[in-house]
């Protein structure tokens, strides 16, 4: 449904001090050059919910603006829904938008008009006659839960609702396609959960295909299949949403992922640490373990056949859409055979095994 393939996106600005726009300056003045995205592919199959996740200024409202091409890409293509975007004149792009809607973080409705009337905005301006769109926007209304607020004002509207009327008003040309925006950064979590509940809702109801960029690990816990991080303008890792919360591949994906699940070794043992095994020192181990693996008692196991003793530093479970996920950071105690053995027991029984490093033993 949506391909990116190799796309890039460069900005060229002036340099501190100039004030002129970059269309205004001679050919001569002085510009810093910033590649807000590098080579990026990406592929999201219809009906899916694909998060993007980065820091701040990692380059992810640019690359979702590029689906669009409210941001053109210096170069690359852009596929969406068989159609590639780039060759596409002004007419043909305007028509192509329809199936694409777009919400943001900061919802944009016009004050002076009400719910109702904001919902249909997009329609009136395509031309569509009055009771189309009343046929058109009141099953919207129905379906993100604000049938009774179709006459009332923004301003009498809670933050939830009014992302709930920008849902709407992104649906109202039936497209195919939405595209979010940190459409949930502004709102508190009891609020951001209802609205993801609304995107689930309406990406099962009607096939719709979504992309969404955010900063919260929560987001994509909740509702997404599939995950890419964005560093530095480049896509640094892909996975489906489970895997990534079992083993991310990158040192930024398990920063992430520490950070959300707040597993980490206690301080004073992390200073410990040391890299590379020795005669007296035992593995400091982070486990993840799924399906069948969270409610088998592998741990005592472990302790009877491979004779070592664990202490678990920290567990918890974690619930990921359907999926149970069990984390774990633990010390294996024992010699280092016992522990080479140990890592192997947990490895074969589909565990990933992460070895934080080694601590000095206290015997």
């Amino acid at each position: 449904m949506i391909t990116l393939r190799n796309v890039s996106k460069t900005y060229h600005l002036s340099r501190p001090g100039s004030r002129l726009p970059f269309a205004a300056r001679r050919r001569d003045m002085p510009t810093r050059t910033i590649e807000a995205l590098r080579n990026v592919d990406l592929h999201v199959p219809q009906g899916s919910i694909h998060g993007v996740i980065g820091l701040s200024g990692a380059g992810k409202s640019t690359l979702i603006r590029c689906v669009n091409l409210l941001e053109r890409p210096t170069s690359g293509s852009v596929v969406v829904d068989g159609q590639e975007m780039t060759d596409l004149s002004a007419a043909e792009l305007n028509q192509a938008r329809h199936r694409i809607g777009m919400i943001f973080q900061h919802f944009n409705l016009l004050t002076t008009r009400n719910v109702f009337d904001n919902v249909a905005l997009p329609l009136e301006l395509m031309g569509m006659k009055r009771g189309a769109i009343r046929e058109r926007v009141l099953p919207l209304l129905e379906l993100t839960g604000l049938a009774d607020k179709t006459r009332q004002y923004p301003a009498q509207l809670s933050g939830g609702q009014k992302q709930r009327v920008a849902i709407a008003r992104a649906l109202a040309s039936e497209p195919r396609v939405l595209l979010c925006d940190e459409a949930t950064s502004a709102l508190d979590p009891q609020t951001t959960g209802s609205i993801l509940a609304l995107l689930r809702e309406i990406n099962q109801k009607l096939g719709l295909t979504i992309l969404l960029i955010t900063h919260e690990m929560e987001v994509v816990k909740s509702i997404c299949h599939r995950v890419s991080l964005i560093s530095d303008g480049e896509l640094v890792e892909e996975a489906e949403v489970g895997d990534f919360f079992t083993a991310p591949r990158t040192r930024l994906g398990r920063e992430f992922l520490n950070d959300f699940l707040q597993l980490e070794p206690p301080k004073a043992l992390v200073e410990r640490l040391e890299e590379a095994p020795g005669e007296h020192t035992h593995p400091v181990v982070r486990l993840a373990f799924s399906g069948d693996a969270v409610s088998t008692p592998l741990i005592s196991r472990l302790a009877r056949e491979c004779g070592v003793d664990v202490s678990i530093l920290q567990a918890k479970v974690e619930s990921i859409q359907e999926r149970t996920l069990g984390l774990m950071i633990a010390e294996l105690l024992g010699s280092p055979e016992q522990t080479r053995r140990a890592i192997d027991y947990l490895e074969t029984h589909d565990l990933h095994v992460e070895v934080l490093g080694h601590v000095q033993r206290d015997d």
